[in-house]
Formats: structure tokens, C-alpha cells, sequence
């Protein structure tokens, strides 16, 4: 056995990082015939255990280590599979455009599964060139933001850029995720230094970008860093975040907290700071009703899961009873 890690997913192979070089590599049967959704099998940044063939360039997983973050959203449609983005990240770069497509609320969205990955998150206002104003942007920003480093930066004229290669330490792996056209790939090509990931302007009619990056790969950067680069995003379907959700609004959860009543609802209790806060101009009124979506949508997400779990394990229970009168019945036999 020896230990890798996964540098690219491909459909049922794994491009896997060892002391052999780069193998080409896929789960063994018993490790597929165990795993119950796509949370369970390896994913860009993974580390993983192995035997290798390096005569042959190839290699079979047999088991995941213990993942220190994982970014994920649910899968897009009306199936509820988790889809993994990254894991094993120290630092979330969250890259917003400053262009027409700025949106504060989709922000609040990739705060709260940046903090429910584990890993810390910094915002990245990329495409500061574009915008006549890009400190109201990110005084805006860290409003939503609380303690979350804020970094308003620009490829073509180096704005910023020299703070971001400050989270470029030894042994470090981060990510970028974002919108589509949001810049994550020239950003990549930046701190690399090289050409690495194709990249391509936004619609003039929008400022709606277009999808460059088009799967998840790990890349080593100067200094012994790496960086997962990752699809745009039309729209992140979060997964359950009860802390996430929490850090992410972590400004109303502390004014709630000041509420004469533990289980105020913000609405017509006497000794409510939520709405006091609100009167009094120090929380924006979109930014509480963000707040209350969010809040509905994740309550949501969970009852939809117990019931998931408990469809499982119904399922399980009636397998083994099956296979329990299977066993007895052959022992009749016998």
C-alpha cells in the first residue's frame, strides 16, 4: 500500500500524485459495492490509499483518508446527491467579478458552504479595473463579511495581487469558486506564473462569463502551494450548514442572542434587538431577509435528509432481515 493524492477526476479514473509519479487509477469492487453516494468516492485534493503499478502507470484505490475540509452543493436538478468541489482546502478564495453581475446575496450563499467546509474563506473582488469604485464594493462586501478578509484585485494592472500571494504557504492547497466569467482561471494563471487555464471575456450584454474551466485539477504553484481550480457556478443549492450558517450570519446570530426572549421570532416580541437593529439603520433590512431565506431553505434541506436517512435505513434493516431468513433457510436445508 501506498498513500496519493488525487490531482484529477476523470469518469471512474483518478489521476493520483505518488512517490511512483503520476498513476492512473480506480476503486476496487468491494470499495464501489460500499459506497452509498458520491460523497463516498475520491475527489480532486483526496488523499487516498493505493497499491501502485508503476511499470504500467496504474493503480487501485482501496480506501480515503480522513479529509480535513470539504467544499460541496447539492447536485443540480431534482436528485439530492452531494457534489464535492474540492476537499483537503486550507483557503476558499470566493471570487465575485466587480461588474454587472455583483451580487451580495449569491456571497452569502458561498459563505455559508465555505464555512461548513472547514476551510477559511477570503473574498477575491476580481476585475477591479472594471469598476470605477472598488472600495464601496468591498466596504459593502465586508458588511456581509464579518471577519472575513476582503481583497479587491485586478490581473491586468496587478491590483491586490500581491496581497493574495500572501496565502501561498508551503504545504497549503487552496481553491477558487465562483460564478462563470468571475476570473478563477486567470486568477489561477496569475499566481502560477504561466498559462495553465484557458480563459475567455464575459458577455457584453450581461457581463455574464462563460464557462472556461470545464473539470477539477490540482496544481502546484511556486513554493510548494497548490490550488484546485473548479467549474463556474450558475448557482450554488447548498447542502445541510447548520455552522456555516451560522459564521455566515454570525451579526444577526449575535443580536439574536441579546433578545429578552430565547426563542424570539424577530417579529412582534417586546426586547427584540433583531428588529431594533433594523429601526435603528445597523441591519439591512435585504440583508435580514437574506437571512430568513437562507434560514427556511436550510430547515428545509435537513427534514429532507432525515427523511432520506430513514428511508436507508429501512432499507438496510429489510436487507438484513432478508438476509438473516436466507441464511436460517439454508440451514434448514442442510
Amino acid at each position: 500500500m501506498t498513500p496519493g493524492r488525487v490531482i484529477a477526476e476523470h469518469k471512474q479514473l483518478y489521476t493520483v500524485q505518488t512517490i511512483h509519479g503520476e498513476l492512473l487509477a480506480e476503486v476496487t469492487g468491494k470499495f464501489r459495492f460500499a459506497a452509498t453516494g458520491r460523497e463516498h468516492y475520491p475527489a480532486v485534493g483526496d488523499w487516498v490509499v493505493l497499491t501502485a503499478r508503476p511499470d504500467d502507470g496504474r493503480g487501485t484505490i482501496h480506501a480515503i483518508l480522513p479529509r480535513k475540509s470539504k467544499f460541496s452543493r447539492k447536485q443540480a436538478g431534482a436528485v439530492s446527491d452531494e457534489q464535492i468541489a474540492a476537499v483537503n482546502v486550507d483557503t476558499v478564495f470566493l471570487v465575485a467579478a466587480l461588474n454587472y453581475d455583483f451580487n451580495l446575496r449569491r456571497l452569502e450563499r458561498y459563505l455559508i458552504a465555505a464555512w461548513e467546509s472547514g476551510a477559511q474563506p477570503v473574498i477575491v473582488l476580481s476585475k477591479a479595473d472594471l469598476c470605477d469604485d472598488p472600495a464601496l464594493y468591498a466596504a459593502e462586501t465586508e458588511g456581509i463579511a464579518p471577519g472575513v478578509p476582503v481583497h479587491a484585485v485586478s490581473v491586468v494592472t496587478g491590483q491586490g495581487m500581491e496581497e493574495l500571494r500572501a496565502y501561498l504557504l508551503p504545504g497549503h492547497t487552496l481553491t477558487l469558486l465562483g460564478s462563470s466569467g468571475a476570473g478563477k482561471s486567470s486568477l489561477t494563471n496569475y499566481l502560477a506564473g504561466k498559462e495553465i487555464m484557458a480563459t475567455q471575456g464575459i458577455r457584453e450584454d450581461d457581463s455574464r462569463g462563460r464557462h472556461t474551466t470545464t473539470h477539477r485539477e490540482l496544481i502546484p504553484l511556486e513554493g510548494d502551494a497548490m490550488i484546485i481550480d473548479t467549474p463556474g457556478m450558475r448557482e450554488l443549492q447548498l447542502v445541510s450548514a447548520d455552522e456555516g450558517f451560522g459564521e455566515a450570519f454570525s451579526d444577526i446570530e449575535e443580536l439574536a442572542d441579546s433578545c429578552r426572549f430565547g426563542d424570539c421570532t424577530h417579529r412582534k416580541e417586546p426586547g427584540c434587538a433583531v428588529r431594533a437593529a433594523l429601526q435603528g439603520g445597523t441591519l439591512e433590512q435585504a440583508r435580514y431577509d437574506s437571512y430568513r431565506k437562507l434560514e427556511a431553505e436550510l430547515a428545509f434541506i435537513t427534514r429532507r435528509e432525515q427523511q432520506r436517512q430513514r428511508m436507508l435505513e429501512k432499507g438496510s434493516r429489510k436487507q438484513t432481515g432478508t438476509s438473516r431468513m436466507q441464511v436460517r433457510d439454508a440451514q434448514q436445508d442442510d
